[in-house]
Parts: structure tokens; sequence; C-alpha cells
């Protein structure tokens, strides 16, 4: 068996202190000119309303002029991701540029060039978007260091160091992720651990490495359930970030310097949003937003004390599914975080056999190389029958199951994003 994901062959990085990174630097904050004038954001009543609830509002988006469409000064931050950033790319806005940082990593091997030119489009993107509005802004590093836990930490600080005031550094919820928030967290960057699916996937990261935020990715958990053919879906991802949220706000009440912040994410319709009033965060689509304002008029009220109800079909065992994992902490999830807090696991395989003496080892599954092909070959939303008997087992659950998902779908757009550096450097 291999662990959840097997890391490609070990590429050159640049020392964050380094001349080479500081070319890069110099090289990103020339792209962009922060002196230059911000768009105008005016007071927006629409959502002033779910501002009143203690909700801050992102946009998931990195197209600037739908963003600048919408931009108001109740909207407080922006999220991007591979997928995201490779769109841009893939409509050629970047193809000046990938030439010209080639030639700051030129003395790199191949493989090592794309990552370094991959991390300068994601940074100059980013950096538009701070120039434009004027505020955080996540950012996502390649897809291939969501298993190495020293490189994440490198790449991580590098970003920091470009835009501290406004860069947040996106880190997957993996056991190497988690080791690699730790440290940054102690060392002050403001980190968005992301792919997170569930109340105790992100009570368990808050306690270990008290990230900045947090995510559950609602609308991937409604379409699971949805699409197969367990129930509509109807708020199960709601009911989950609501636990969630729950879950974060009383740990970090209980434990010195954590400040993490609960996000519903991957919102699918307006509909959603008053369901999530009093959320610290949400980030939706351009598109959801819009439709928000067009379709919804009702007066926002908090929901953190609603107590969702979710309905799975009657045919559905649901001992097959145990769907409550995603709402629900364990009291052997609460021994484990007790444990890690006193005694911190040193890198990820000692995370993940912790998580395994503390009947917990479904939280990190351990996949063989075709059970990656699988959920790669699935898609964002796997085939349950695929998993079945390993969720029955213990040893994996809808959440770790999502999170590897998530993280296999926007390494498809990370390759695609490769493909297309690959194709200017030749």
């Amino acid at each position: 068996m291999a662990s959840a994901a097997t890391s490609k062959e070990t590429l050159q990085r640049i020392d964050p202190r380094s001349q080479h990174a500081q070319r890069i630097t110099e090289f990103v904050h020339d792209f962009v000119d922060l002196d230059a004038s911000p768009s105008e954001a005016k007071p927006s009543e629409f959502w002033q309303g779910i501002n009143a609830t203690e909700t801050s509002l992102w946009l998931d988006s990195g197209e600037i002029a739908a963003i600048g469409s919408l931009w108001n000064e109740n909207l407080s931050g922006l999220t991007t991701n591979n997928t995201l950033l490779n769109k841009e790319v893939q409509e050629g806005t970047y193809d000046d540029l990938v030439p010209q940082a080639g030639k700051l990593v030129a003395d790199l091997a191949e493989e090592s060039q794309v990552r370094e030119i991959g991390f300068i489009l994601n940074l100059c993107h980013a950096l538009k978007l701070v120039q434009q509005f004027r505020c955080g802004v996540s950012v996502e590093l390649h897809t291939d260091l969501a298993y190495d836990t020293a490189a994440t930490i490198d790449y991580a600080r590098r970003c920091h160091d470009i835009c501290p005031e406004f860069f947040i550094v996106k880190v997957p919820l993996t056991p190497a992720g988690l080791v690699a928030i730790r440290q940054l967290r102690d060392e002050g960057i403001r980190v968005n651990c992301t792919l997170g699916f569930s109340a105790r996937q992100n009570y368990v990261a808050t306690a270990l490495a008290r990230p900045s935020f947090v995510n559950v990715f609602l609308g991937r958990l409604n379409s699971y359930v949805a699409d197969n053919q367990f129930g509509d879906g109807d708020l199960v991802g709601e009911k989950t970030t609501l636990a969630s949220q729950a879950e974060v706000a009383t740990f970090t009440r209980g434990l010195p310097m954590t400040d993490t912040k609960q996000i519903a994410a991957s919102l699918r319709d307006a509909s959603q949003l008053p369901r999530l009033a009093g959320v610290d965060v949400i980030t939706m689509p351009t598109k959801v937003a819009r439709q928000a304002k067009e379709t919804l008029n009702q007066p926002w009220k908090s929901q953190l004390s609603e107590q969702h109800r979710v309905v799975l079909d009657e045919k559905v065992n649901p001992e097959t599914v145990q769907i409550e994992k995603l709402w629900e902490v364990s009291k052997s999830e609460r021994a484990l975080v007790q444990k890690a807090i006193l005694s911190p696991a040193a890198d990820a395989n000692e995370l993940r056999l912790m998580a395994a003496d503390y009947d917990s080892e479904d939280l990190f599954p351990v996949m063989s190389e075709q059970e990656l092909r699988w959920i790669a070959d699935d898609g964002k939303i796997p085939k349950h029958h695929r998993w079945q008997e390993r969720i029955v087992r213990g040893d994996l659950a809808i959440d770790s199951l999502m999170t590897l998902a998530g993280l296999a779908s926007f390494a498809a757009s990370q390759a695609k994003l490769d493909d297309r550096i690959r194709k200017h450097l030749r």
C-alpha cells in the first residue's frame, strides 16, 4: 500500500533566503504596480444584511472583470485555486509572462522550471487581485506539495514574503500539510487549510495546526449524496458546516493563540446563503453572488443554532454510508487531539500512526496506486460503491475520500497549466 498520494521525484527547491528567490520576488513586484489606485468599493445594502450576522463574504474567482462587476465594501476577500488560475492561463492571459519568468529559472531542470514558473504565475495573478481590490487573497501552491512538508514550508514562506499584508497561503488538509501549517503559524504566516469536508477534520486541524481558516466544501457534500443516490443531498453540506463552525469556535475560545475561522466554501446555489448566515466566512463563485442579488430578499438571520435534518433514502443502509461522521466528532478523535497537543507529531507519518492508535485511521487513509487512479478517474465526486467496503471497515470515510478527490481534481488542472508552461519553454 502507498500513502494517500505518491510524491513525484524530488525536484530542486529554491531556498527562500537565496538571491534566486529574491530575484523572483523582485520580478513579481515589478509585474504589478501596487501603487496604482484600486477599484472603487461602495457599500451594498444587500450584502450589509449578511455582514450583520458576523459573516464575512469572499468571492471564489480569479476573473478580474467578473469580480469587478460585483465588488463592494462588504466583500473582504478573494480565493483562487489551480483550476481558476488554469482558466486564465489557458486563455493566454500570461503567455508573454512565461518566457520572461523562464529566464529567471533557466539554470534549473525542466520540471523544476515548470513548478517555479507556475508558482510565479500564481503570485503575479494573486498580486493583480490585491492591486485591484485591496483585500485578502488566498493563494494556492502547486499540488505536488500536498504530501511534502518541507517543500510546503519553503514555498509558503516565499509566497508570504511577496505580500505579507494580503496573501493567505492555501495548504491542503493532509498529514504533511498539517505539520507544515503548525510551523508556518508559529512564524506568523496566515494559512487557509483547504479541502476540508467535515467537523472532525476541522476540529483536528484547528487543534493540531491552528490555521487561520478551515473549510467545508459543502456543495460537493450535497452532490456526493445526490450523485450516489442516497437522497436528494439537501442540507448535508449546510449541517456539516454549522457543526464544524461550532467545533472550531468552541476550540478557539479555549486554546491560547488560536484564531481559526470557519469558511463555508463551494456554494452551488444562492439558496444556500441564508442557511449559512453567521458562519465566519462564506466564499462563493461570482455566478452565485449575482444570483443571490437577483433572487434573495428575505432578512438575514444567523443560523448558528440551527440543527438541519438530513434524511437518506429509506432503501439506504446507514452503516454503509456513515454520513454522521461529517458532522460528529468522536471520543476517539477528541482523545487523539489531546494526545497530539501534548506530544505533537514530528512528521506526517507519525501523525498518521498516531491517528491509527486512536481508532481514527480513516482521517488519514492509506491508499494503493490503483485506488488513487480510481479517485482521479471519478472526478470531484467519488463513486461510493468503490469505497463502501473500506468505509464499513473503518479505514476510510466520506470526508477523507472527498479530500483526496479534491486534490486529484486540482492536480488535473495543475497538469494542464504545467503543460502550457512546457509548451512555451520549448
